[in-house]
C-alpha cells in the first residue's frame, strides 16, 4: 500500500465538512481538480471507498465514517506540533522552570501563571515551591531558570519585586491569646510551635523558631496554617498565606511586649538573563504587574 499524506486526509475532511470538492475547493483556496486527485490517491492508497458522490454532494461510506474519526485527532496532533514548532522558532522557550519561596503572595502567583498559559500555550511551565533556602540551592545546582526567593546566592543579583510580612499567629482560643498580658519570649517555653522545613537538601536552616521546646516540622506552608486553625500551635507565618484565615478569625496575631514582626524582601533573581525568553519576559512582567510597587 502506498503511503498516504496529511494533505491527502486534509483534503478529505474539507470535502466532508464542506458537503462536497468545489466547495471545499472554494473553502481552502485549492482547484477543484487538485483536491478531486488527493482524495482519488487517498482512497486508492487504502484500498477502500471513503466516499459516494450522489448528484453534488459527496457522502461519506460507511468505512470513510470510521476512518475520518481517527484522521481528526491525527490532524489535531499536527496542527498542534506545527504550532509548537513556529513558537520554537519563533524564540519561545520550550520549558520554563520558576522556583518560588512560599512565602510568596499566591494569588499574584496564580493570576500571573492563568494570563501566562493564555500567553504562551505551548510553553511548558514547571513551579518549584520551595522554603528558605531551597530555591537558592535550585539556582545553584542549574534546576531553575529564575527565582522568587528571599535569598540572593553569592555571585548573583537580585532585583527586589516584594515585601512580605511575617506575624507570630495561633488560634483564636489558644492559651497564649488568655494570659491577660503580651505575650513574653519565655511564655513560648511550653507551647507548641509548627514550623516549616528548609527543602534544601544541603544547609538547611530553621529560621523562625523562636525556642519553643514542643516542636510539630512540616514540609507545607498550608499544612501548617492547618494545624494552627486546629488550635495546636503557635507559628511565625508570612501574611501573604494566612490573611483569609485573619480575616475569618481563624488565626490572631499574638499580642507581645516586644515587636515580633519582621518583614522580608523577595528577590527575583535570574540563572541567566540574557538567556531568558520571550515566554520569561512575559510572566515576569505580569507578577510585577500583580505585585505593584513595593512599599
Amino acid at each position: 500500500m502506498a503511503k498516504v499524506t496529511l494533505e491527502q486526509w486534509r483534503m478529505f475532511q474539507s470535502v466532508v465538512e464542506h458537503g462536497g470538492f468545489s466547495q471545499a475547493a472554494q473553502a481552502v483556496h485549492k482547484s477543484q481538480s487538485s483536491i478531486n486527485h488527493a482524495v482519488h490517491k487517498l482512497q486508492e492508497s487504502l484500498g477502500v471507498a471513503l466516499l459516494e458522490v450522489r448528484g453534488r454532494k459527496a457522502e461519506l461510506t460507511d468505512a470513510g465514517r470510521i476512518l475520518l474519526a481517527r484522521a481528526g485527532g491525527l490532524l489535531d496532533e499536527a496542527e498542534a506540533l506545527e504550532a509548537v514548532a513556529d513558537s520554537l522558532a519563533g524564540g519561545e522557550e520550550a520549558v520554563l522552570t520558576l522556583a518560588v519561596d512560599v512565602i510568596f503572595d499566591y494569588e499574584c502567583l496564580l493570576g500571573a501563571v492563568e494570563r501566562f498559559a493564555e500567553q504562551f500555550p505551548h510553553t511548558r511551565l514547571e513551579l518549584r515551591e520551595t522554603v528558605l533556602s531551597g530555591a537558592e540551592e535550585l539556582l545553584l545546582q542549574q534546576q531553575a531558570d529564575f527565582i522568587l526567593s528571599a535569598r540572593v546566592p553569592q555571585g548573583f543579583v537580585g532585583e527586589p519585586v516584594a515585601r512580605v510580612r511575617f506575624l507570630p499567629v495561633a488560634h483564636p482560643q489558644y492559651p497564649l491569646h488568655h494570659l491577660g498580658r503580651p505575650v513574653a519570649r519565655k511564655d513560648l517555653k511550653n507551647c507548641r510551635q509548627i514550623v516549616i522545613r528548609d527543602s534544601a537538601v544541603k544547609n538547611r536552616q530553621d529560621a523562625g523558631w523562636l525556642g519553643s521546646d514542643q516542636r510539630i516540622t512540616v514540609t507545607n506552608v498550608q499544612t501548617s496554617i492547618d494545624l494552627i486553625e486546629r488550635g495546636l500551635g503557635f507559628a511565625w507565618l508570612p501574611e501573604t498565606r494566612i490573611r483569609d484565615s485573619l480575616s475569618a478569625d481563624r488565626l490572631l496575631p499574638l499580642s507581645t511586649e516586644e515587636p515580633w514582626e519582621r518583614s522580608v524582601t523577595v528577590y527575583l533573581v535570574y540563572a541567566d538573563a540574557d538567556k531568558c525568553g520571550p515566554a520569561a519576559g512575559y510572566l515576569i512582567d505580569v507578577l510585577r504587574q500583580g505585585l505593584g510597587p513595593m512599599d
